[in-house]
This record gives C-alpha cells, structure tokens and sequence, in this order.
C-alpha cells in the first residue's frame, strides 16, 4: 500500500492534478484506472482528484453502487481527495439537430447524480449547454451541495459574451452553487516551442507558421483572429489543410492577464492550471504563473487547482507525471515567494 499523500498545498488553495493529464499513459495502456490513481498517489501529486467522466468510467454516467465504493476506497487508501468530476453537455449528439433544454436537463442530470454517488464536491460543465439547463437542475444541485461551473477556456474571459450571459443569469438564481472553472491556458503571453516546433515537424510553410504568430498576438477574439489570418494569407496562395492546422493556434491558449480573473474571483469553485513545458529556471514557459496565482491566493480562492498538461496532445515520450511533478513544485515556489512562506 503507498502512503498517503503528505505533500503540503499552498496557502490559499490545493494542489491537485486530473487523470486528463496522463492520456498518453491511459490511450496507450501503460496505466488502468486504478493505476492512475495509485501512481498520483505515489509521485505525491494529490491530494486533489479530477476526472472527465466519459474518458475514466467505462459505462458513465452510470455508475453502480460497486464502482463508487470501489472509488472511495481507493481514495481512502491513497489519501486522495475527489475534487472535481468534469461532464459534458454534448448538445449536438445526434447528427443534424440539437437538444432541446428538457433533453440537455435530462441529459446532465445522471451526471450531476453519479458525481454525487462517488463523493465529488464539484462538477465543471461547458457552455455548449445553455446556462437554462444548469439554472433548471440547481434544485438537483442543492440536493447534493455540489457546486457546478463552466470551464472558461481560452479563447474566452471572463467578460467574452458567452461568460457574461451565463454571469447575469447567475446573479439572478443567486446561488453560491453556480461558479466558474478558469483555465490558465488563459493567460498565455506566447504559444508553446515544443508546440510550435511540432508545427514544424509537420513541414508547415514557414511564413505561413510566422504569420499566424503575429495575429495570435493581437488582441482580438479568436474569431476575429482566424478572418484575419484567413484574409492575410488569401494572397498567398496557401494550402487550405495547411490554414486551418495553423487557424488551432487561436484557440488552444490566448493572452489575457491574471488581473482579469478578479472579475469572477467570488465565483471560481475549481481551478484548471493548464500548462505545457517548462524553461530552464523550472517555470511555465507561456503561462505566467507568478502573476496568476498571487491573484487567486489573495482573492480568497481555497478550492483545487488541478494540474492540466496539455502538452500530451503533441508530445510523445514525455513522462506526465514528472510534468505535473514540475507544474506543482513551481506553485509552491511562487505561493511560498508571495506569502514569505517556506517552500
């Protein structure tokens, strides 16, 4: 039996890490669920848990009554704590129509249930659902005391209009279940090398790769974004499989400040610390985490943080876990520098 987490957090809030980081592991078999879960355990990358059901339940969301007793052991065992269990709205399921608001309500309402039956405080849901469907299931909600939010993804912010739709209905409903999950990806200052290098190894046009890097500087909306680098390179030519791989750049990481979270800071109820690769001094190289984390530190944020690298999406041969090993020991770093704290 490994021991239980004994990792100490950061002031403010908790560490912890979700499975959705080790895809690489999980697709090419080298780790079963429990396996996750134990290496977490070990490597001491709790003591939060984070699942996306559909990728780690076989069968989600039904989950039977031995399942979730099996789960809860393993939690017990390894000293983990389930933190976050992400669903999805999956609004254009069938082909050529989308679900109405009673279909997308009956839709998430077994999810909200198996996140309930396995222990799980907190659920992050998508926009892709019209914020009706989760003002509808708060009575389900308030049942469990689970609290529920919307991943606000890059290209979004907090003031894009999809957030604020959801911000007003919020105020309305006047719950303190209904949140956001912010992800770090954000508030990047400059895409990946090992992304843009992978671009590069799939012979892109170099000037095509450049001149999507200058409009994905400018501060405008992902969908500005691709109309504008669509009309630049129109003259040239270009090979159009080759302007729509470059076009995924808009919206995989956008710029944005850490200031801007301060916005929704009383709503967040689940932190995704979205990250890629690290440069020589052991920190994010695109994503500033010593702005964003003194924001959320001082705005009073005590929930989970759980490490999400993303860079399995390009990278092969990396060992997630010592990514997210390197994610967490620098927000220590930074938590313990901002508060005088020992690291």
């Amino acid at each position: 039996m490994n021991a239980p987490q004994t990792t100490a957090a950061p002031k403010g809030f908790q560490l912890g890490s979700t499975l959705y980081s080790f895809t690489n592991e999980w697709h090419e078999r080298r780790y079963g669920f429990e396996d996750l879960i134990a290496e977490v355990a070990k490597r001491q990358l709790g003591p939060g848990l984070e699942l996306i059901g559909f990728s780690s339940i076989r069968g989600f969301p039904n989950v039977s009554d031995d399942f979730a007793a099996r789960f809860k052991d393993l939690m017990a065992k390894y000293g983990l704590t389930p933190s976050c269990l992400s669903i999805n709205a999956d609004m254009a399921i069938r082909r050529g129509t989308m679900m109405s608001i009673d279909e997308a309500v009956a839709y998430h309402a077994p999810q909200i249930e198996a996140a309930a039956k396995m222990g799980f405080p907190t659920i992050r849901c998508q926009f892709a659902a019209p914020v009706e469907v989760i003002i509808r299931l708060l009575p389900l909600l308030e049942k469990h005391g689970i609290k529920i939010g919307p991943e606000v993804h890059a290209p979004l912010n907090p003031s894009s209009p999809p957030v604020m739709a959801w911000r007003e209905a919020y105020a309305k409903a006047n719950s303190p279940l209904l949140g956001f999950v912010p992800d770090f990806g954000c508030c990047a200052s400059r895409l990946p090398a090992t992304y843009i290098a992978n671009l590069r190894r799939q012979e892109l046009p170099e000037d095509l790769i450049q001149l999507a890097l200058e409009v994905w500087q400018l501060p405008k909306d992902a969908g500005w974004k691709r109309q504008e680098f669509a009309r630049r390179v129109e003259p040239l030519n270009a090979d159009p499989a080759d302007v729509s791989a470059l076009a995924v750049m808009f919206n995989i990481l956008s710029p944005g400040t850490a200031e801007m979270w301060k916005e929704i800071m009383p709503q967040v109820v689940h932190v995704h610390g979205k990250f890629y690769d690290f440069d020589d001094n052991g920190d994010e190289a695109s994503i500033d985490y010593n702005s964003i984390l003194p924001v959320f530190h001082d705005g009073g944020f005590t929930g989970f943080m759980s490490s999400e690298w993303e860079g399995h999406l390009y990278m092969r041969n990396v060992d997630a876990f010592e990514m997210v090993a390197k994610h967490q020991a620098q927000a220590r770093r930074v938590i313990a520098k901002h508060t005088g704290a020992a690291a």
